[in-house]
């Protein structure tokens, strides 16, 4: 953990990045399956020095806001480098930015100069050119690209600092050296999940923090796949800590991650719970296909990968701790999974080797961890990974924490949690109606453990605030905490347990509350239902709103080639109506309140800008309007019921 660069500022980072991994391959282009394109530490720097002096002479000035709108690629961190080095920040935004959140984000940060990443994005700025008055600069990522007029191209900018540069020109280094850790290194304007989008202003303190708790090791032996949004604070502090390790990063795509990841045979990735679902999803469709007997050896394999790996977690103390654990209970129980253990532990090994170790491969074989963050992962598909031995951590954080607060290690590998804060990092938990502290409380038992409350958060990684927003940075931010908006509690590990979003419950007329993402994410995992968000607020029963995965029907006998054409499908409502009593069931674990009793298919699928976020969280304003009718319909009319 040592070989890590810490540094002052980002800018500061990239310079001393330079200097310690001279040609080191920081980043590489993917240009064939096995054929890509690297960029060393040192020709990155130096093309960041150009493009930063080029950003300069074109007018920028310190501590301006420069739109970055694009996915990753290795033009996006070039331009990330620039507007660093001159010491401005950028604001951010993937490729599928909608018209609105476009207009609303260049006007509301003041923009005045923007990279677009591709001709598409360039056309729909310059159509929107008359709502953006004060956007004077449009600057085209794309080398394939094609300008148009009031358009320069990323190399026409490098090209006018580098001639400056040869000529003695040293602003950008100038401007390096005038950059306070208070400035701000980005302005992330979130996903509008819950409303219009907020300006999360990250200070370049903030970032460097992370640089020095992140508790992953790597160095330049390492290699690291880039697939979530580069833009998003999760991707890009990883992207940072890969920068300050000397580890090359290659962008890949979710169309090439499959073939990516067995010919890069990445050692750490990022990554979201729709990758290991998915993952998941096609694991168990092959083993399915499978001749027989490989069915069978697969689940010998995962049964005894099962028993081995939960006699190892309560060996190492990391099994869930929800109760406190009496002494005498551990001396009883420890010798009998050391037997357990040892016992299967030559069996293991064999099935291991012969069976777990080819789906391993698929996975990218010299994969030493991942951590899976934006989200919550199921915790069906969190402990199937870790039994058959992919290492899936788990981390949590939110754009305006930089955005790491807990993330679990190999040593700390509790499921169903996200590990324990990270150093210099203090958590409580809030009772929401009292505002009562549970956690930490010595005048509660067991100090607070396992009571259920909001997470408030502190720690150097604490935004500076939203941008123009006072109020509702106040409304947030209370006396050097953060309000998360998160439901969590702190287990007897000592880890942090995530139960879901305060501001996503449901209330029903009989004043239970309940939690639907917890429910949302057991759905999920059925074949047959791609999303699902369930409905009920004010109202008597729970209900949901359910898109179908059309493939899974097509599979399965119903001839149809839309969304729409299973609606009122008969059977498919059967078969959906059967998933929903199976999966959501008091046997697993639902209380009665929770049981669905009304539910529509819906005939379109959700979309990455318009119902779901670049993470692929559901945004339920978004989803709450655009259905309004049909969840009047679902309790105004008679309903598909699940009895």
């Amino acid at each position: 953990m040592e070989n890590r660069i810490l540094a002052p500022n980002l800018a500061e980072l990239y310079k001393r990045a330079a200097n310690r991994y001279e040609s080191l391959p920081a980043f590489a282009t993917r240009l064939s399956a096995f054929n890509w394109e690297p960029v060393s530490f040192r020709e990155l720097y130096e093309k960041g020095l150009n493009l930063a002096t080029g950003l300069i002479e074109l007018g920028v000035e310190a501590r301006d806001h420069v739109g970055l709108f694009g996915d990753n690629r290795f033009e996006w961190i070039l331009a990330d480098y620039g507007v660093q080095l001159c010491g401005a920040a950028d604001v951010p935004r993937g490729r599928n930015v909608t018209d609105d959140e476009l207009v609303y984000i260049i006007n509301h940060a003041d923009i005045r100069v923007a990279f677009v990443e591709s001709e598409a994005l360039q056309n729909k700025v310059l159509r929107l050119r008359p709502q953006l008055p004060q956007l004077t600069e449009i600057i085209l990522l794309s080398p394939d690209g094609e300008t148009k007029e009031g358009v320069r191209s990323l190399r026409d900018v490098m090209e006018i600092g580098a001639s400056l540069r040869a000529t003695g020109d040293r602003r950008a280094e100038e401007r390096i050296d005038g950059i306070r850790p208070d400035d701000l290194f980005t302005l992330i304007y979130t996903s509008g999940t819950t409303g219009k989008p907020k300006g999360v202003m990250l200070t370049h303190a903030n970032m460097m923090s992370q640089m020095k708790v992140i508790p992953i090791r790597l160095d330049c032996t390492d290699r690291v796949l880039s697939i979530l949004p580069v833009w998003h604070i999760f991707e890009r502090a990883f992207e940072v800590y890969t920068i300050s390790c000397g580890v090359c990063t290659y962008y890949t795509s979710i169309r090439t991650l499959a073939d990516d990841l067995k010919n890069v045979e990445p050692t750490f990735m990022g990554s979201a719970p729709r990758l290991w679902e998915n993952l998941h999803e096609r694991i168990m469709d092959r083993i399915g296909e499978a001749h027989p007997m490989r069915r069978v050896l697969f689940h010998i394999a995962y049964f005894l990968g099962k028993h081995y790996k939960d006699s190892v977690f309560y060996l190492k103390g990391n099994n869930l701790k929800l109760k406190p654990q009496p002494v005498w209970q551990r001396i009883l129980f420890s010798p009998l999974h050391l037997l357990r253990w040892l016992i299967v532990l030559p069996w293991f090994g064999f099935f291991n080797a012969a069976v777990l170790e080819p789906i391993r491969l698929g996975a990218g074989g010299s994969l030493k961890a991942t951590v899976s963050g934006g989200g919550a992962l199921p915790v069906e598909i969190d402990k199937f990974f870790n039994y058959i031995g992919i290492p899936v951590l788990e981390g949590y954080g939110m754009t305006e924490t930089s955005p790491v607060l807990a993330v679990r290690t190999e040593e700390n590998l509790v499921v169903g949690t996200v590990g324990p804060p990270v150093y210099d990092t203090d958590i409580r938990i809030v009772d929401l109606d009292s505002s009562e502290t549970l956690f930490p409380n010595d005048q509660l038992p067991h100090n607070g453990r396992a009571r259920r409350g909001e997470i408030w958060v502190r720690g150097p990684q604490l935004m500076k605030g939203y941008y123009r927003e006072p109020e509702l940075t106040d409304q947030t931010m209370q006396d050097g905490w953060l309000r998360t908006g998160d439901l969590g509690m702190i287990t007897f590990n000592n880890c942090l347990k995530i139960l879901g979003r305060s501001k996503a419950t449901i209330v029903l007329s009989s004043g239970e509350n309940l939690e639907p993402e917890p429910i949302e994410m057991r759905l999920n995992q059925s074949p047959y239902i791609e999303y699902s968000m369930l409905v009920g607020q004010d109202q008597k029963q729970v209900g949901a709103l359910i898109v179908p995965n059309l493939e899974e029907f097509q599979k399965n006998g119903i001839e149809t080639d839309s969304l729409a054409g299973l609606k009122d499908n008969e059977k498919a409502n059967e078969i959906i109506r059967n998933e929903i009593r199976k999966l959501v069931s008091v046997n697993n674990g639902f209380k009665r309140f929770e049981q669905i009793y009304r539910f529509r298919l819906l005939p379109e699928n959700f979309e990455v800008g318009n119902e779901l976020t670049s993470l692929y969280k559901l945004k339920r304003h978004v989803i709450l309007e655009k259905y309004a009718d049909t969840i009047r319909d679902i309790y105004s009319s008679e309903p598909v019921t699940v009895e």
